[in-house]
C-alpha cells in the first residue's frame, strides 16, 4: 500500500471521527488529531471526543496535550504533526489526519511559514486593545499594515493583534490570506458534508446529548482554567455554559444559542474547506463512502 497522508474534514457532527476510525479498522493506520479544542485536557463532553475506549483499540495523537489555561499555536501544532506524520510512515503505517480546524489542516499538508509568538508584543497589542478599544486597534493596524487590514474583518480582534505583533516581531506585512496550496506530502483530502437539514438536525440533537451527558458539570470541574484561557473559553457550548454559569442566561438559552452558534461555525468550515481545489466531496451518509475511500487510498 502507498502511504498516503489521508485527511478528512468537513463541518462539526457531520461523521469524520467515525468514518477516521472505520478507515483505521481496514488498512494499517494511526489517527491524528486536527481539532484545535480537542487538543484540550478536560473538554471532552464538548469537543465530541473520540472514546477512551476507542483511543485504546487505535492510536490517537495530539488529543489532551494542553491545559485549558493555555493557548493552542497553529505553529506548534504543525511541527508536533508532521513529526507524528513521519512516525507513523516509518511504522508502515498511514496516517489519517482527521478535525474540522481549517487553518490546522493547512498547516500540515501545505508549505505554510507561521511566524513565531512574542508575548510581550501580543501583550502590548492586548493592553491597547482593552484600554482604546477594537475600533482604535484596527486603525492602528491600517497604518502599518494596510493590506492585512483589507483582509481582516475589524471586529475579529484575535487576528488583528496578531497581524500587529507578526508585523512587529518580523518587520515583513501579516499575510492574512491562505497562498495557493503546495502540497509537502502525497495526500488523499476527503471531505464530508450532508444537507443542510440533515447536518443543523444533527448539531441540534448532538448539543442537546451534551447537556443530557453532563456538560454543565465538565465546565464547572475545570472553570477556573478554562476562564484562564483566552482559546479554551471561546469553546462552542463552554462560553455558554460559562454565561449560564454567571447567571446571564438560562440553561434553555445556553443550549439553544450553542446549537445556532454550533449550526453558523458549520456553516463556516463548509465554506472554509470549500476554497481547497485538492478537497475530494462525499456525502457523510452514503452507503459506499467507507469502501470508496479504501479504494483511494489503497
Amino acid at each position: 500500500m502507498n502511504l498516503k497522508v489521508i485527511a478528512i474534514v468537513g463541518p462539526t457532527a457531520v461523521g469524520k471521527s467515525d468514518l477516521a476510525v472505520k478507515l483505521a479498522r481496514n488498512i494499517p493506520a494511526e489517527i491524528i488529531n486536527a481539532d484545535a479544542m480537542q487538543l484540550y485536557k478536560g473538554m471532552d463532553i464538548g469537543t465530541a471526543k473520540i472514546s477512551e475506549k476507542i483511543r485504546n483499540e487505535i492510536k490517537h495523537h495530539l488529543i489532551d496535550v494542553l491545559d485549558p489555561s493555555q493557548e493552542a499555536s497553529v505553529s506548534v501544532y504543525q511541527k508536533k504533526a508532521r513529526a507524528i506524520i513521519k512516525e507513523i510512515q516509518e511504522k508502515n503505517r498511514t496516517p489519517i489526519l482527521v478535525g474540522g480546524s481549517g487553518l490546522y489542516i493547512n498547516a500540515v499538508l501545505e508549505d505554510l511559514d507561521f511566524p513565531g509568538t512574542n508575548l510581550e508584543v501580543r501583550a502590548k497589542y492586548e493592553e491597547y486593545l482593552e484600554s482604546y478599544g477594537i475600533q482604535q486597534l484596527f486603525e492602528e493596524l491600517k497604518k502599518v499594515d494596510p493590506e492585512a487590514a483589507s483582509n481582516i474583518l475589524p471586529n475579529n480582534a484575535r487576528r488583528i493583534v496578531r497581524a500587529l505583533e507578526v508585523n512587529e516581531i518580523t518587520g515583513k506585512p501579516f499575510n492574512a490570506k491562505l497562498p495557493d496550496p503546495k502540497p509537502i506530502y502525497d495526500d488523499v483530502r476527503i471531505g464530508l458534508n450532508l444537507d443542510r437539514e440533515i447536518l443543523d438536525q444533527k448539531i441540534s440533537i448532538r448539543v442537546h446529548n451534551m447537556f443530557q451527558d453532563g456538560l454543565v458539570d465538565e465546565v464547572k470541574d475545570i472553570l477556573d482554567l478554562i476562564t484562564a484561557g483566552k482559546t479554551s473559553q471561546k469553546a462552542l457550548g463552554y462560553s455558554q455554559v460559562i454565561d449560564f454559569l454567571k447567571g446571564n442566561i438560562s440553561i434553555e438559552e445556553a443550549i439553544e444559542q450553542t446549537i445556532s452558534a454550533t449550526k453558523k461555525y458549520a456553516r463556516r468550515q463548509i465554506s472554509w474547506f470549500k476554497r481547497d481545489p485538492l478537497l475530494r466531496w462525499f456525502q457523510a451518509d452514503d452507503i459506499k463512502l467507507e469502501q470508496e475511500i479504501i479504494r483511494m487510498v489503497s
